[in-house]
């Protein structure tokens, strides 16, 4: 089936990484993948070159270059012809869907990502997503949602509710496999006793990740626990950050390291004991995933899908919430080594089953087949 894919950037995210996936999850299929950005090639876009993709940046960087990407997609779409013209996210729907059509392709599939829509007349984002809500009327055969909230959000926001369909994301968990018995050389690496409990999360420095959440948590939870020590992972999570040294400094506390972006997730996951989730808002949060491969019991926030990721309701807590918070990590830390160890076990086989990518890329098999039909 020959697919063009199109998407508003190649840099490093959740989004390019799930594309990244699907397109290297069948080699064979690779010859017949085109991949479009709308702006830079990135880091996702010279791999899938290294591997074989076309991939096409179309270096589109304001309004004013618009007309000009549009013309392009049009001969870019003209030119290959594909079964299915697949856009990710809601630039890349609106243009490449309207490219797709003026290029007399009818079969676009649209992808929605986020259900952190900025609200407001002042939100250039905001009236896109409105915009695209008419168009999406029009447009694509089918709307794939990442989230099942994602899904609810935009029905919300006027999206056609028969158009659209809950796809999660799809993860090679053989990079995960790599690191299952590194856990003593990373707390080497970072100076953590064996006897210390580990508490971690990973994500960039963002509001909607709710990091001082996290922080007031562990601080209520470091009064009643001395043997806990925190780990924090992501773009912008170094002692450089004014702000959140201030949240850390403010609160007293010495038991954190901050290691800032890191492009091996798994080998830090291995070295915690317990991964926490402290989202305000989220889609389908891929940390949470990562961290259920790994084998770790995780405490998350009423974000998103987290809960039915996570698929049971002990460990999971209302957003913005400091003292639930921190009263489930300390339920966690209480359960004991051996019984984290099997509740992290049942958890690694649980996204294994569900979110395997040849499970997930033959949905997307299955839904393009539909569109088509």
């Amino acid at each position: 089936m020959r697919v063009v894919h199109i998407i508003s950037s190649l840099s490093i995210g959740g989004a390019e990484m799930m594309l990244k996936r699907l397109v290297e999850s069948v080699p064979e299929n690779i010859p017949s993948t085109i991949v479009v950005s709308l702006t830079n090639i990135g880091q996702i876009g010279e791999s899938l070159r290294k591997n074989g993709v076309r991939v096409y940046a179309l270096g589109m960087s304001s309004l004013l270059g618009l007309p000009h990407t549009l013309w392009r997609l049009v001969r870019l779409i003209h030119h290959h012809r594909p079964e299915i013209v697949q856009t990710w996210m809601y630039h890349a729907d609106l243009l490449g869907g309207v490219a797709a059509r003026l290029a007399g392709n009818y079969t676009v599939v649209w992808g929605v990502r986020t259900t952190a829509i900025p609200q407001g007349p002042f939100s250039v984002t905001y009236w896109l997503v409105r915009f695209c809500a008419i168009c999406s009327y029009i447009i694509p055969r089918r709307i794939i949602c990442c989230a099942k909230s994602a899904k609810s959000a935009h029905i919300k926001l006027g999206y056609p509710a028969h158009k659209m369909t809950f796809i999660p994301n799809g993860y090679d968990f053989s990079a995960y496999d790599q690191h299952m018995n590194s856990r003593e050389r990373t707390r080497t690496e970072l100076g953590l006793k064996n006897k210390e409990i580990v508490i971690g999360t990973v994500g960039r420095f963002d509001p909607l990740k709710d990091f001082h959440n996290f922080v007031i948590a562990a601080s209520k939870l470091s009064a009643r626990r001395v043997n806990v020590k925190y780990l924090m992972v992501g773009r912008n999570i170094e002692w450089s950050n004014p702000t959140l040294r201030g949240w850390i400094e403010s609160e007293g506390l010495n038991n954190f390291q901050l290691v800032g972006e890191q492009a091996d997730v798994p080998y830090f996951l291995s070295a915690m004991d317990i991964f926490c989730l402290s989202s305000v808002n989220e889609a389908f949060p891929n940390v949470v995933v990562e961290a259920m491969a790994m084998g770790l019991p995780c405490v998350v926030t009423r974000a998103g899908d987290a809960a039915d990721i996570l698929g049971v309701d002990n460990y999971v807590v209302p957003v913005q919430d400091s003292l639930s918070l921190s009263d489930a990590l300390l339920k966690m830390c209480d359960l004991g080594q051996e019984a984290r160890r099997r509740l992290g076990e049942q958890s690694a086989r649980k996204v294994r089953a569900e979110y395997g990518i040849e499970n997930i890329r033959q949905k997307y098999e299955n839904l393009y087949a539909e569109a088509i039909n």
